[in-house]
């Protein structure tokens, strides 16, 4: 699915990854776990093609792919989906005309149909039914005044219509209630039911990581990976703290 060889990337001239390594098969949950600082946003906004992030070393490549040969806008329709810490608010943008925009893209790419209004108002309905998420944010304007949990739940309205094979959550789990925590596991679980599908996922927290298990957790520090594991890592992590891990 990925793989990511000595890549180095700078931000403003800082140089944030600093030779980093990581493959991720079919099928994987892969966690990263750091202090704040130590690359973990910066990757997935690499993976994305975020115009902050400069590649300067290294090699991506993703489906057989050299990934840093493609723009955002391919990426996106190749499969790459990255949830942000701080979604934009876009006042002006309807939101529904937002999400049918972007399914429709995506279809179009895959040579499929593009679906009507009516099509795609059904789509959305089903799909948003099985997990009990609330419609009414489809009828305002993209993240406009919406809160953090809003904005959290819009964003996995995104992952849910645009099923990509690559998932990337940055923080999806920071200020939401146990309610929306579950909610979130489930939509991942149900995604990753389809083994050809692959998770990254960044974190602080335990909550999530007990009902979305990983098979990996990596902990970054100043731009690489020092450590890798499975759950049980992130288990000690949340016992003795980055500093005892050391």
């Amino acid at each position: 699915m990925l793989d990511i060889k000595d890549l180095k990337v700078t931000i403003d001239n800082k140089e944030i990854l600093k030779g980093l390594n990581l493959n991720i098969k079919p099928g994987e949950i892969h966690v990263l776990m750091g202090q704040n600082g130590a690359g973990k946003s910066t990757l997935v906004k690499t993976i994305s093609d975020h115009y902050d992030c400069e590649v300067t070393n290294g090699s991506i490549t993703y489906k057989n792919k050299d990934l840093l040969e493609l723009d955002v806008s391919q990426r996106a329709k190749e499969g790459i989906f990255l949830s942000f810490q701080n979604p934009v608010e876009v006042p002006g943008v309807n939101n529904s005309y937002f999400l049918k925009t972007i399914v429709n893209e995506k279809r179009k790419y895959e040579n499929q149909e593009e679906l009507d209004a009516m099509g795609f108002l059904k789509y959305t309905k089903e799909e948003l039914a099985k997990f009990d998420i609330d419609k009414s944010l489809l009828q305002r304007d993209l993240n406009d005044g919406f809160s953090g949990g809003e904005k959290k739940r819009n964003e996995l309205i995104q992952l849910l219509l645009l099923k990509p094979d690559l998932i990337m959550l940055d923080e999806i789990d920071s200020g939401l209630d146990v309610d929306a925590i579950k909610t979130v596991a489930k939509v991942i679980n149900n995604l990753l039911e389809d083994k050809s599908k692959s998770l990254l996922m960044i974190t602080h927290y335990d909550k999530l990581l007990n009902l979305v298990k990983p098979d990996y957790v990596h902990i970054l520090k100043d731009g690489k990976i020092v450590k890798t594991g499975d759950y049980t890592l992130a288990q000690q992590l949340d016992s003795v703290g980055f500093q005892g891990l050391e």
